[in-house]
């Protein structure tokens, strides 16, 4: 069976938004997903790589359409990459010579950390290929050489529009620094006063400080709040804090001076951003002001939640494009500016 566009445009769809699930936390590597699709266009699996070093979005796909297709759930649990490469090889039988995938960048060439995706796909026979993005990374390109050179069918630019925009901040964080706005609201807009999003999305705000070289914050958020910024919730690492201020005057004893091989700095500009690579900025209206034209994106959590705060964005001016939505105890908006 041929795949017709609709079915290849809802699977790259279901990779496209299983990536975005963990959009930076990939850093260094870019936020991927994949699918894998059955003879007759039902999906089977969808995988996304999760962490740097991890196994890739094919490979997730790849080991679950195996375990359904074959009741074999003896790598069903796997995170080992190699394991899951050299099993699958062993072991496959022949059972993806009619499956489909659909994947949101083209399958790496090299093998790294992990091995390369582009030979696991040649070896177990795929049917044909839909990429919606080239590999930018000239180490990890030629995917699509090695798949074509071996007869399997490629389609490129399915959604890559798309796909351009899940990448933006792998390919600007090559060579500069990626820099995102964070805040957290009530449906009132309030953002102060207690504890406002869900204990998920605290969790995932802990992630991605652990992703992070640096968090930006305001001097009268440190007063006020007194925080740690660190990673605690998931055990992972405190990074380095600029706190944008006018003045050094602050109490020694605010819990973020603590954190051991941790760099504070105390500065009025936001140079020092210019040193590191993924930097998330923390604030409210004022620093959301300030840093406008430093951020290149913005992360908004939204809590099921009317009252108990007084403060809100409610001076900026900003026009946004959503660029991924997700709603679960909260809802998460991926934004950037309009131009």
């Amino acid at each position: 069976m041929v795949m017709d566009t609709s079915v290849a445009h809802h699977a790259m769809t279901l990779a496209l938004n299983a990536a975005w699930d963990y959009q930076l936390l990939t850093f260094p590597n870019p936020a991927v997903g994949a699918v894998c699709i059955g003879e007759y266009g039902e999906v089977l699996s969808i995988g996304a790589h999760k962490f740097a070093g991890g196994p890739h979005a094919e490979v997730y796909a790849l080991r679950d359409a195996y375990t359904l297709l074959s009741g074999d759930n003896t790598i069903a649990h796997s995170d080992d990459s190699h394991a899951i490469h050299d099993y699958l090889r062993a072991h496959h039988n022949g059972l993806f010579h009619s499956i489909s995938m659909a994947v949101t960048l083209e399958p790496c060439s090299h093998s790294g950390k992990t091995p390369s995706c582009a030979l696991l796909v040649r070896d177990l026979g795929i049917k044909e290929v839909f990429i919606a993005c080239m590999d930018p990374n000239p180490e990890a390109a030629n995917g699509r050489k090695v798949l074509e050179d071996s007869g399997i069918k490629c389609r490129f630019g399915v959604m890559e529009t798309e796909g351009k925009v899940l990448l933006e901040p792998f390919v600007q964080w090559q060579k500069n620094p990626f820099v995102f706005f964070k805040w957290a609201q009530r449906l009132d807009g309030t953002i102060d006063k207690g504890i406002i999003s869900s204990e998920s999305s605290r969790n995932h705000v802990h992630t991605l400080r652990d992703k992070c070289d640096l968090i930006v914050i305001g001097g009268n958020t440190v007063r006020s709040d007194r925080p740690t910024l660190d990673a605690r919730l998931v055990e992972g690492k405190a990074p380095d804090v600029l706190i944008y201020s006018q003045s050094s005057d602050f109490d020694r004893t605010i819990p973020l001076f603590s954190i051991p091989n941790r760099h504070v700095f105390i500065e009025p500009t936001f140079e020092r951003i210019k040193e590191y690579r993924l930097v998330m900025i923390e604030g409210g209206a004022g620093m959301f002001e300030a840093s406008r034209e430093v951020c290149d994106w913005h992360l908004s959590y939204i809590a099921p939640k009317i009252g108990g705060g007084s403060q809100t964005l409610g001076m900026v001016q900003e026009d946004f494009e959503v660029l991924s939505a997700k709603i679960t105890d909260n809802i998460i908006l991926w934004m950037k500016n309009k131009q």
